[in-house]
């Protein structure tokens, strides 16, 4: 029986190469001159770290990073950028995670969306993925493209195609 999984991962090299992009266009632009910012990438925790002076720059440093996502062929909307905000002195610091995997309120959407397109194909959430099984190929093909269409707020990737 034909099936696919869908998934949601992330390239941590080209993850590393934007933030390493991103780092070195930080030290050469003229308004973070003599500033104190720093950004690293935690790639155990998969959490990229922001300090900085203030949230003008901070907003500045989060478009930068998304900027060099977008050239890396990256989704911007694997990054959750959340409230964390902390104030230690002057600065100011933000832990921004990179999500990975399907968790289960996405999952129930994706879910949600293939039974309401009435195709003949079962869909199940297993662990971070959901694996979706039909008797054609051709309505598995179809899935695929009704699901690039809808917006669920991760990127998706489609794996294990199998007939």
């Amino acid at each position: 029986m034909p099936s696919f999984d869908i998934v949601s991962k992330i390239d941590v090299q080209k993850l590393d190469n934007a933030i390493n992009v991103a780092i070195k266009e930080l030290a050469n632009r003229f308004d973070f001159h003599g500033s104190k910012t720093n950004v690293e990438l935690d790639k155990k925790t998969l959490q990229i770290h922001v300090l900085t002076e203030n949230d003008m720059r901070l907003k500045a440093v989060e478009g930068i990073i998304i900027g060099r996502m977008v050239k890396q062929g990256l989704d911007p909307q694997s990054l959750d950028f959340g409230k964390e905000l902390y104030a230690s002195g002057n600065m100011v610091k933000k832990d921004i995670k990179v999500k990975q995997g399907v968790d289960k309120d996405t999952a129930k959407k994706v879910v949600k969306i293939i039974k309401d397109t009435g195709l003949k194909v079962q869909a199940s959430i297993m662990d971070e993925q959901v694996r979706v099984t039909g008797k054609k190929i051709d309505d598995l093909q179809e899935l695929i493209s009704i699901l690039e269409k809808s917006q669920v707020g991760i990127p998706m990737q489609y794996e294990n195609f199998r007939s």
